[in-house]
């Protein structure tokens, strides 16, 4: 694999095929640790970059000030050329030619400069009310795509373990380490993710509007148990996404969240929000769902809990589920 799709996987500028490809190749047990680890490396290159992902805000009075220069500068393309006054006697009084006609009606019709004025003012309302809608959903549309290429980043380093462990990161079935989110650290400690590159978070959401947010690893994590910091650390550590809580048997068991390739069972998406039916990542209202077999499906939240609720298990609680096909998903502080 060429380092400029690896670039270039980091960036979102390849298809979805594209995007695919090189995630089956991260998932690789033989190539795969080794361009996990470039891949790190371009995206801790670019982290000074991320300041500059999101929009930027125009300056204040932008339009007015191009109205104004548009204005003048018809003014100026309109007027004649004036010659230049020739040299005249000293105490000699000469009185200046009238303007042209075309220059005296600009300057002395009102009338003329307001129909300017309203047709240059009708003009950039119209470039508004066109456009606009189409700025709203182009970063609509961004928005999206990179959730998307981050839950399909996420995917590979998800199988990248599975191939290593036989399971998917799964959390204790009791402690206070049993928690939803337990994912990202255990996928940070074993490199298969990167702490602080934005891969866990959804564009302007609050943790990435601060700016600085890390996952822990799993050491951190140990360390900070009994005390103020753990609470706020399984709080955040899971990013903007839900991860499953996995299924107890009949007995009770937590069982091992196992890669059975299954097209049809969530495996993240979207965290929920405190009500627990429907994730406000976006505001637009759409979901994103990461599935065991790696593929990703963005749905509306009419359709989000249509064949089997999202964010409950069979009985309504936000618990693990009650049989291998009742998925959950959970958010990060979320207990099986």
């Amino acid at each position: 694999m060429r380092e400029d799709e690896l670039v270039g996987y980091c960036l979102g500028a390849l298809d979805e095929g594209e995007s695919r490809q090189v995630e089956l190749a991260l998932a690789d047990p033989a190539r795969g640790p080794e361009l996990r680890r470039n891949l790190d490396l371009i995206r801790m290159s670019l982290r000074p970059l991320t300041p500059d992902r999101g929009p930027i805000a125009p300056p204040a009075g932008l339009a007015n000030r191009t109205l104004a220069f548009v204005a003048a500068q018809t003014r100026a393309t309109s007027a004649p050329a004036r010659a230049a006054p020739a040299t005249v006697p000293m105490r000699t009084t000469v009185r200046p030619a009238p303007p042209p006609h075309e220059e005296a009606e600009w300057h002395g019709s009102s009338s003329r400069q307001w129909l300017d004025r309203m047709i240059m003012a009708a003009s950039a309302l119209a470039a508004c009310v066109l456009v606009a809608p189409l700025l709203t959903e182009s970063i609509a549309d961004a928005r999206g795509r990179r959730a998307q290429r981050n839950l399909q980043s996420l995917a590979g380093s998800l199988q990248g373990y599975a191939g290593a462990h036989r399971q998917y990161p799964s959390p204790p079935a009791a402690g206070p380490l049993s928690r939803a989110g337990l994912y990202a650290p255990t996928l940070v400690s074993e490199h298969r993710l990167v702490a602080g590159d934005g891969t866990v978070l959804t564009p302007d959401s609050e943790l990435s509007r601060r700016g600085n947010f890390t996952v822990p690893s799993l050491e951190e994590l140990r360390a900070a148990v009994g005390t103020p910091k753990f609470e706020e650390l399984v709080r955040s550590m899971g990013g903007d996404y839900g991860y499953t809580l996995g299924h107890r048997d009949a007995a009770g068991e937590l069982q091992p969240i196992l890669d059975q390739h299954r097209r049809h069972h969530p495996l993240m998406a979207d965290a929920p929000n405190e009500a627990g039916e429907q994730s406000d990542n976006h505001p637009e209202g759409l979901h994103f769902i990461l599935f065991e077999d790696g593929h990703v499906e963005k749905l509306q939240p009419d359709d989000l809990h249509r064949d089997d609720h999202l964010y409950r298990n069979h009985d309504g609680e936000i618990r693990a589920g009650k049989d291998p096909e009742d998925a959950v998903i959970g958010d990060s502080h979320h207990q099986p």
